[in-house]
């Protein structure tokens, strides 16, 4: 009978003390520009690692504070420059745009050189450009459009590698504990950006300020990578230090990627919840500003600073139900992977499935009760939070320790270029177009982007398949990677053509 294979298992693995031919090739080790030894030193402690964990979950708290923050001040921005619903929806999509443009390129250097000093580069370059949007004109919106986009670069080189940092401190429950901890700060940051960026401007009378509060809070970040975060030999911790450096082609690496059925469906489930986060985050505070104008609880925003209640609100909400969310997920995924092979996908697909009548009673109760209609924001956003951690200990488990930064900057691409990169624009772009046959009507101005939400749901399903069909591959792939990490001497390249 077959043994089941699951996450915890990499806690037991011992690779054999052995050097390794110089012909058997699975990745590529090399951990700084100048180094390529054939056995890596021991990882990081474990109080170290701890450490660094701390100051990985430090920046991904500032860097989804950053992205979020101008979502939280939309209304001030779109009366600031005068723009559509389209227009604005732009700013988020050119983020997205050179974010997973760039992802693929830090991969490859992530699985081949100093992780740590490209993450460093990366961050330097995010401060200098979110500081310089700050000071744009309301004739300038281009130059905030042009900084934004350069924003996404350097969010890029951290957002690929950092999770693959932590999968080399850790293994087993202790990795998919620490894996849980560092994306908790994913709708902690999102939450505080919408808070920190409404208050602010309230507090100075102008959004621009919003736009200066993470790069100072970066500036620590930055100090605490550089003297704080070690660049782990990839994959030691789970061979006890045995690691091959032979390197192989990206070619290669790319063949490896498109083999793992895992990988691939997973991605698409991926690309399903980031198009909903995306939409989500970018619009539900306009949108629900919007239900208000129309109930004749609020008044329309005609002079600077816009009411912010909306975003006080969902950005506390967010914060509560992302951590809710993420501490549920990655409690029932330790209480069943070990008896399921396949309970991580499937959780997920409980997520967004069960998301899907959730987000229709908030569409269809905006206008009628806005207290309900948190309620059902916050069930929604919950059940979407379950997926965060499992996510990323999917990809670990599933791909091979030195292809896992290449892995990681494929499945943000893809995400990120039919997920978050258009669904704000798109439902934008579907708000423009429906109100343009009324628009000086408050009222239809509220019910246009009640439509374009309708996609939603949709989107929301599909997403609950593809983990649906990640569930019946998951299992021959981990117990593949499993394979490679007992016995190197085994290439991934045989594994793939054993699964034929």
């Amino acid at each position: 009978m077959e043994p089941r294979i699951s996450v915890s298992s990499f806690r037991d693995v011992a690779a054999p003390r052995r050097r390794l031919s110089a012909s058997f090739r699975y990745g590529s080790f090399v951990n700084s520009v100048s180094s390529l030894e054939r056995v890596g030193p021991s990882p990081a402690p474990p109080a170290r690692g701890y450490v660094a964990v701390a100051v990985l979950c430090y920046v991904n708290l500032i860097n989804y504070m950053e992205r979020y923050t101008l979502a939280g001040v939309l209304l001030n921005t779109q009366r600031f420059f005068n723009i559509s619903d389209s227009t604005a929806g732009l700013l988020q999509t050119v983020f997205i745009c050179s974010f997973l443009l760039f992802a693929p390129l830090f991969g490859y250097l992530g699985d081949r050189y100093n992780r740590k000093y490209i993450m460093i580069g990366g961050l330097i370059v995010w401060l200098i450009t979110a500081l310089c949007s700050s000071f744009v004109t309301e004739h300038l919106f281009w130059f905030l459009v042009l900084m934004r986009s350069l924003v996404g670069i350097g969010e890029a080189s951290y957002s690929t590698i950092a999770p693959t940092i932590i999968g080399d401190l850790f293994t087993g429950t202790k990795r998919s504990l620490m894996i849980s901890v560092f994306y908790i700060f994913i709708p902690v940051g999102s939450g505080l950006g919408y808070i920190v960026g409404a208050s602010i401007a309230s507090l100075t009378g102008d959004w621009r300020w919003a736009l200066r509060v993470t790069p100072i809070l970066g500036v620590i970040g930055l100090l605490l990578l550089v003297f704080f975060c070690p660049n782990p030999p990839r994959g030691a911790v789970e061979s006890h230090g045995q690691a091959n450096t032979e390197p192989t082609s990206y070619k290669d690496d790319i063949k490896y990627l498109l083999k793992n059925k895992s990988f691939l469906w997973s991605t698409l489930g991926v690309t399903a919840l980031a198009f909903l986060a995306g939409a989500l985050a970018f619009w539900t505070p306009t949108f629900l500003s919007r239900a208000q104008v129309v109930q004749g609880k609020l008044q329309p925003c005609t002079v600077e600073p816009c009411s912010s209640t909306n975003s006080y609100i969902f950005g506390g909400v967010t914060v509560v139900t992302g951590i809710l969310g993420v501490c549920i997920g990655a409690g029932l995924s330790r209480c069943f992977l070990d008896k399921v092979d396949y309970a991580d996908p499937v959780i997920c697909a409980v997520g967004m499935l069960g998301s899907v009548p959730f987000l229709l009673a908030t569409i269809f109760t905006a206008s009628a009760n806005i207290p309900a209609t948190y309620v059902f924001i916050f069930i929604s956003e919950t059940l979407l939070s379950l997926c965060w951690p499992i996510l990323a200990d999917i990809l670990l488990y599933v791909v091979v320790p030195t292809r896992r930064a290449s892995a990681e900057a494929w499945q943000i691409s893809i995400g990120h270029l039919l997920g978050d990169a258009g669904s704000p624009y798109l439902l934008g772009v579907i708000s423009d177009a429906i109100k343009n046959s009324n628009p000086l009507s408050y009222e239809w101005s509220f019910l246009s982007l009640k439509y374009g939400f309708l996609l939603c749901p949709f989107v929301g399903v599909l997403g609950g398949v593809f983990f649906l069909v990640t569930a019946v591959h998951i299992t021959k792939d981990k117990k593949a990677v499993l394979q490679v990490v007992q016995d190197p001497s085994v290439t991934s390249v045989e594994l793939q053509a054993e699964k034929k």
